[in-house]
C-alpha cells in the first residue's frame, strides 16, 4: 500500500500542474533582419527617373521647334575623392531636338546642347582653424601652488547660399531639321555642397536662320538626393 502512494507521488512531482507541454509551445517570431528561404530580391537601383513634358516653341517666322529627352537615369554614386562635400552622379539619357514646320525664312542649321544641372542648399565656403592656449593656477592637495597648461584648437565652417552648377555634357551643331545627343555612364560631380542636393537634365536647342536664333529648353524632372 505504501509503494502505491509513493509511486502516486511520483508522478504528480514529475508533471507539474499548469505547465504546457513542449510540444504545444508557441514557435519563436521570425528575424525580420532574415530573409526567409526563396523570397524575391529586390532589383537594384538604377536611379530611373522620368522625363517631363518637351519643350515647344513657335517662332515668329513659322517654325515649331521641339525638344524631348528619354530613358533618362541620375545614379548618385560615391565620389571618387571620398570627400564628404561632393555629390557625384552617373548619367545617361537621350536627348533629341526637331524642327518642323512651314516657316517663311530658309533654316541654316542650329545647335543642341545636353547637361546637368546640380543644385545644393548649402555651401561650404571656407574652413577656419584656430590654435589657442590656456594658464590655469590652482592648489594642490597639501596646499601648494600649481599651475596647469593646455593646448586647444577651435575650428569655424563658413557657409553660404547654395548654388545652381550647370555641367554641359555634350554640344551638337547640326544642319537640317533632326539632331540628338545619347549620354551613357557620363559621371559629373560638384563640390563644396554641405546640405542636401538636387539634379536634373537639360537641353537647350537653337534654331538659325541667316540673321535670327530662336532657342529653347527642355528641363527634365528635379530629383534630390
Amino acid at each position: 500500500m505504501l509503494n502505491r502512494f509513493a509511486t502516486l507521488a511520483a508522478v504528480c512531482i514529475a508533471i507539474p500542474v499548469g505547465t504546457a507541454p513542449v510540444a504545444l509551445a508557441d514557435p519563436p517570431a521570425p528575424d525580420p533582419a532574415v530573409q526567409p528561404v526563396g523570397a524575391p530580391v529586390p532589383p537594384p537601383d538604377t536611379g530611373a527617373v522620368p522625363s517631363a513634358a518637351p519643350g515647344v516653341l513657335t517662332t515668329p517666322d513659322g517654325w515649331t521647334l521641339n525638344v524631348v529627352g528619354s530613358n533618362e537615369t541620375q545614379l548618385p554614386v560615391a565620389p571618387l575623392t571620398t570627400a564628404i562635400s561632393s555629390r557625384e552622379y552617373l548619367i545617361s539619357g537621350t536627348f533629341t531636338g526637331t524642327i518642323t514646320g512651314g516657316g517663311k525664312t530658309k533654316l541654316t542649321g542650329g545647335t543642341l546642347e545636353a547637361g546637368e544641372q546640380i543644385g545644393c542648399g548649402i555651401i561650404s565656403d571656407e574652413t577656419e582653424i584656430n590654435p589657442g592656449a590656456n594658464i590655469t593656477p590652482g592648489i594642490s592637495a597639501i596646499g601648494l601652488p600649481s599651475v596647469s597648461a593646455g593646448i586647444s584648437l577651435q575650428g569655424k565652417v563658413y557657409l553660404k547660399p547654395g548654388t545652381v552648377t550647370t555641367v554641359a555634357l555634350d554640344k551638337k551643331s547640326f544642319k537640317g531639321t533632326t539632331t540628338r545627343i545619347t549620354l551613357t555612364g557620363v559621371r559629373v560631380k560638384t563640390d563644396q555642397c554641405a546640405g542636401q542636393s538636387f539634379i536634373r537634365s537639360y537641353a537647350t536647342l537653337t534654331s538659325s536662320t541667316d540673321n535670327t536664333d530662336d532657342v529653347i529648353t527642355y528641363l527634365g524632372v528635379t530629383k534630390s538626393v
